[in-house]
């Protein structure tokens, strides 16, 4: 079976910065532990940035999250430096916007038989990225480990879960 993990925006604006809140603190050692995992596995392991410019709040996400999180090149757009294995990623997509086409056309072109999503925040990217991948990989089994992703909003991420469990993603 070819297993892939995708780690969405797993980075420290999210976390601890700009836009952190507790929880997503407490996935460190749990993301951590799952790349590790895969990595010893042999498995492929893909990473997702959120990607931001000098000008984000002239944005259309900026006009309706004026937070300025993951501008390039700082600290807050920087992988958790414990879960930091992007040279020993298959691929690092940055994105400006929720979910990566680039990734979806990517994944078109493999045979995955498996893939998992872990990271932030899960009613937001992890749940957008999550429906790319399921339109480029329909086949596959696409699975979203609750203990591996997190929102600052619980009844938000609960809605995301059903919303994923009826597009036929696991969310165990």
């Amino acid at each position: 079976m070819k297993k892939l993990l995708i780690v969405v925006d797993f980075q420290n604006d999210f976390i601890d910065g700009a836009l952190g809140f507790p929880k997503a603190k407490e996935l460190v050692s749990v993301i951590k532990n799952k790349i590790n995992e895969y990595l010893n596995n042999n498995d492929d392991i893909i990473y997702t940035l959120d990607t931001h410019f000098d000008n984000y709040l002239d944005t259309h996400e900026g006009k309706n999250l004026p937070v300025a999180h993951c501008i390039l090149d700082t600290f807050g757009h920087k992988v958790n430096s414990e879960c930091d294995y992007l040279d020993k990623a298959l691929k690092v997509f940055k994105k400006n916007t929720f979910p990566s086409l680039e990734l979806a056309k990517y994944l078109e072109n493999t045979d995955y038989d498996y893939v998992e999503l872990c990271g932030l925040v899960s009613n937001i990217c992890v749940l957008s990225n999550a429906v790319m991948v399921k339109s480029a990989l329909p086949n596959a089994e696409i699975v979203i480990d609750k203990c591996a992703t997190a929102s600052f909003d619980l009844e938000l991420e609960a809605k995301a879960f059903d919303v994923l469990k009826g597009l036929h993603i696991v969310v165990k």
